[in-house]
């Protein structure tokens, strides 16, 4: 029988904070009145992460290990760990405590009272985060909503419960890099938010420097919205009408015998126009280079083991199968 939620955790060398997790989220799980799983992804980790897991498996049954044979990024272990949860709810926590977990008795509050597919957890206060942090984060989800983004709920990151339903949706997609927080509200599923206030990390360090930052935004920009080609064609356009402006005044200029040689007007024109070809190649160049990789059609991960012995665990992206649904 299917488990009545699961709660997909990926670490990756988290042995510091491993044993605060596990403390916390028991507690909270063993007093819900349902039955569950904790769907532990260890997303190649070089530490003692796999051990404790092992460990701390044998004294909670509830606990499942799925381990990937190489690091394969955040959001490929939160899908491997969704390919193999089997709870009717599935909820998607992160193992640095900022979010924390008592939060997820509320969210299964939500689910039930208002019969919804998926509850955010939405950070009302990130005082505990860096100015940086915030500033980037503010100006990400401004970005996104201004590119159509508008069902995306500000400062809501992957935690969140998920109805069967949502995950099998999420499972059948055929994108290979896919953002999951925007790739779940672009579904138009029923919701409600949670808020909470974010703690700081409770123990170890980000995983998450900047330029994994920078590419969660690169494939978030590029696996939603075309708003970025556009805005090379816009480019484009602009450089064109620029460039008829400055020959018509060019020719003005001679034939009123005004013309000057000048180098640093033509060194800046040269310069800026050659800035905005490259940023509209770049562009593209994201673009081509996400058809490349749907086009060769390689795994996002690839499960090494999972605790559960359950043959469905196969290498690769998610295969859907029918499920109840409660």
């Amino acid at each position: 029988m299917p488990q009545h939620l699961s709660v997909v955790v990926p670490l990756f060398d988290e042995d510091e904070v491993l044993p605060l997790l596990v403390r916390r989220l028991r507690a909270v799980l063993d007093r819900l009145d349902l039955t569950y799983e904790v769907v532990a992804v260890d997303d190649g980790s070089a530490d003692q992460t796999p051990v404790l897991l092992q460990r701390y498996r044998r004294e909670w049954s509830q606990l499942r290990v799925l381990r990937l044979r190489a690091n394969a990024g955040h959001q490929a272990a939160i899908s491997a760990g969704l390919a193999a949860a089997r709870g009717d709810w599935v909820v998607t926590l992160d193992a640095d405590l900022q979010d924390p977990p008592e939060v997820i008795e509320q969210m299964v509050h939500e689910a039930r009272s208002q019969e919804v597919d998926v509850v955010y957890g939405v950070r009302s206060d990130r005082s505990s985060d860096s100015w940086f942090k915030r500033s980037s984060a503010r100006a990400f989800y401004a970005t996104l909503r201004a590119a159509g983004a508008r069902d995306v709920p500000d400062d809501a990151g992957d935690y969140r419960l998920m109805s069967r339903a949502t995950v099998d949706a999420v499972g059948a997609l055929p994108e290979a890099h896919r953002v999951l927080r925007l790739v779940v509200p672009s579904l138009g599923f029923p919701s409600a938010t949670v808020t909470y206030r974010r703690e700081p990390r409770a123990a170890g360090r980000s995983k998450y420097p900047l330029s994994r930052m920078v590419r969660l935004s690169l494939d978030a920009f590029t696996g939603f919205s075309l708003a970025p080609l556009r805005l090379a064609t816009w480019f484009g356009l602009g450089g064109f009408v620029g460039a008829l402006l400055l020959l018509a005044y060019a020719l003005v200029s001679k034939w009123l015998g005004f013309t000057v040689a000048g180098w640093t007007s033509t060194v800046v024109v040269v310069a800026g126009m050659g800035a905005l070809q490259l940023l509209c190649l770049g562009v593209l160049g994201e673009y081509v280079g996400r058809i490349y990789a749907t086009l060769q059609g390689r795994p996002t991960y690839y499960v090494a083991y999972d605790s559960a012995g359950d043959d469905s665990a196969l290498e690769g992206e998610h295969i859907p199968r029918e499920r109840p649904h409660q």
